[in-house]
């Protein structure tokens, strides 16, 4: 996937019920409308490929994604404020993608906030491409902000 190397001492596994206080934690530093404990418990609960990061047992970022009928979806990637910039977003990623490829999935989609320009640097270098735009999805101070809608090829992976 990638050549650049995994940060320095982070560990990735998957995510269970007992990580989702710490999870709910971060959450809700990172973003002014953060997910409830309940859609994390209900990621869990349906089976969606929850995965961890972790530096010397704390917890450094997550992600969320579903796969069925050869499509993934990243519902939630998120690294801690403290952490960022480390590549731990990278190494989540593509630990997503590469779990997604390995239960069939040929497609990766996400959606990104048009704001959200680290998060879009990101899954730009890393072949994620832009699709159409859902308007006024996400919630803002302001009103609503649109939704940058990126797809990525998995059939070469």
């Amino acid at each position: 996937m990638s050549a650049v190397p995994r940060p320095a001492g982070v560990s990735l596994r998957p995510m269970t019920q007992e990580d989702v206080e710490a999870v709910i934690g971060v959450e809700v530093r990172s973003y002014e409308f953060p997910w409830t404990e309940g859609i994390f418990r209900d990621c869990l609960q349906v089976g969606y490929s929850c995965w961890l990061a972790e530096a010397d047992s704390a917890l450094t970022g997550y992600g969320i994604m579903s796969v069925a009928a050869g499509e993934s979806h990243i519902l939630n990637l998120c690294v801690d404020p403290d952490w960022q910039g480390r590549g731990i977003g990278r190494m989540l990623l593509e630990q997503m993608l590469r779990t997604a490829r390995a239960h069939g999935a040929d497609i990766a989609l996400l959606e990104v906030r048009p704001s959200n320009l680290a998060a879009l640097r990101l899954y730009e270098q890393l072949g994620f491409n832009q699709y159409s735009v859902r308007r006024a999805y996400y919630p803002s101070r302001d009103g609503r902000e649109d939704a940058l809608m990126l797809a990525k090829s998995l059939v070469y992976l």
